[in-house]
């Protein structure tokens, strides 16, 4: 079956039956479903702050408590998200559907953890430590994309009649 798609030029699923079982009664789908928006929420927060800094020179301690609570949430996504790759694809990280996401969050986990590490240990100026935090929303939003760009192409698998084609 799997030689049959790729000969057609369909692309292979993301998912197998027994995997979207898995993933459809894995309790951390759930857990990664409510997390990705608060993410994305408190990122939007975040970004505003630490563009009104860089702009203003003003709420620098709201941006840089922004920039940290939204790393913790990214670090919860990351360890929670790596538990339901384990349950679904029985791979902690890098299971093959999802492979460049995960390279990409590994950029995006060191950027933010690189801004951690430059407040704690006085780094560079505010304003060099809010550009590398600018680096990692960056890179933030565009594996976003990726993942929501996974959730579609999950979706219209799911949807009958419809076939996913290169």
């Amino acid at each position: 079956m799997a030689a049959q798609k790729a000969a057609s030029g369909m692309k292979m699923p993301l998912y197998t039956d027994a995997q979207r079982k898995r993933r459809d009664e894995s309790p951390w789908t759930l857990v990664q479903g409510l997390l990705a928006p608060v993410q994305f929420v408190v990122f939007g927060i975040s970004l505003c702050l630490v563009i009104r800094f860089l702009i203003t020179g003003e709420g620098e301690s709201a941006a840089e408590t922004s920039i940290l609570l939204k790393t913790l949430i990214l670090y919860t996504i990351m360890i929670t998200g790596s538990i339901w790759e384990k349950v679904v694809f029985d791979e902690w990280l890098f299971a093959k559907p999802f492979f460049w996401e995960d390279v990409f969050s590994m950029a995006v986990l060191a950027l933010h953890t690189a801004y951690v590490l430059m407040l704690f240990n006085d780094w560079g100026s505010s304003q060099d430590r809010m550009y590398v935090a600018l680096a990692a929303y960056a890179t933030y939003i565009i594996n976003a994309g990726q993942f929501l760009y996974k959730l579609r192409m999950a979706r219209l698998e799911a949807s009958p009649g419809l076939a996913v084609s290169s």
